[in-house]
């Protein structure tokens, strides 16, 4: 059974995914991908984890812009949304992914590490 907290989660996930690629002009924001989106069970609150391909200074300025954006994105939500209060958003960059692919490198490192001395 889904919570209406995860429902509106993904709803919230499509519409910001939908109006980066559409409807955002902000030069700060990049290559943008949202990874996902956690919303709070009392539905005032939606985090919105997202990546993006560049640098630390990149990352910042990309985070700047989504939260510079914010009014805009709630209010077009509020017109998709049946929804009696649209959750107020938080963009916070996704470590997990960053994280997840120093693994897999430091695997494949160990790995073609062993291969060398196993000839």
């Amino acid at each position: 059974m889904f919570k209406r907290s995860e429902k509106v989660a993904e709803a919230i996930h499509e519409m910001v995914s939908e109006l980066l690629v559409k409807g955002l002009k902000d030069p700060r924001i990049g290559f943008v991908t949202v990874t996902g989106v956690k919303v709070t069970d009392d539905l005032h609150l939606a985090t919105v984890y997202f990546t993006v391909i560049g640098n630390d200074e990149e990352k910042k300025a990309t985070e700047q812009g989504l939260n510079s954006a914010r009014g805009f994105i709630r209010k077009e939500m509020g017109k998709s949304l049946r929804m009696r209060y649209v959750p107020d958003l938080v963009f916070k960059y996704d470590v997990s992914v960053a994280y997840g692919n120093r693994i897999e490198s430091l695997i494949r490192e160990i790995h073609t590490t062993e291969e060398g001395d196993d000839k």
